[in-house]
């Protein structure tokens, strides 16, 4: 991982995800990102998907993850604390609790924290079967 970035890479082997529930409390956060913390809850294929990788971040004021950046999979995001904004394809929009961004595969888009307390979000990434890249 680059020095001073947060992207949780989706893991496409091992074995299915199983049913159950993951406290926050349990996760270690991840990342080297300046004022950002990521908790993944679920990392794995499961019965119906290649991959699915979800978890929360908390970026403190100023805060993000990542520059904008693209990947093959699917992506949600849910705003539940602070206000910033997130840019879709070079269309940066103001976001605060609420807010939903859907990105289809390899849709370019970031999230920064313009406020002055923390941003929480909660991220969903997946890629059906048969959709995954090519081993390199």
């Amino acid at each position: 991982m680059a020095e001073g970035v947060t992207h949780i890479i989706p893991a496409t082997s091992g074995p299915a995800l199983v049913d159950g529930v993951v406290a926050v409390e349990s996760l270690k956060a991840e990342g080297d990102a300046p004022g950002t913390a990521a908790y993944v809850h679920y990392n794995g294929p499961t019965n119906q998907l290649a991959s699915m990788c979800t978890g929360m971040c908390v970026l403190d004021p100023g805060a993000s993850p990542h520059p904008p950046h693209q990947h093959p999979e699917e992506e949600l995001m849910m705003i539940t604390e602070g206000t910033g904004e997130l840019s879709v394809d070079g269309k940066t929009t103001p976001i605060g609790p609420g807010a939903v961004m859907y990105t289809a595969g390899n849709t370019w888009h970031g999230i920064v924290n313009t406020g002055t307390t923390p941003l929480t979000f909660y991220w969903s990434k997946w890629i059906a079967k048969g959709f995954e890249e090519p081993a390199a």
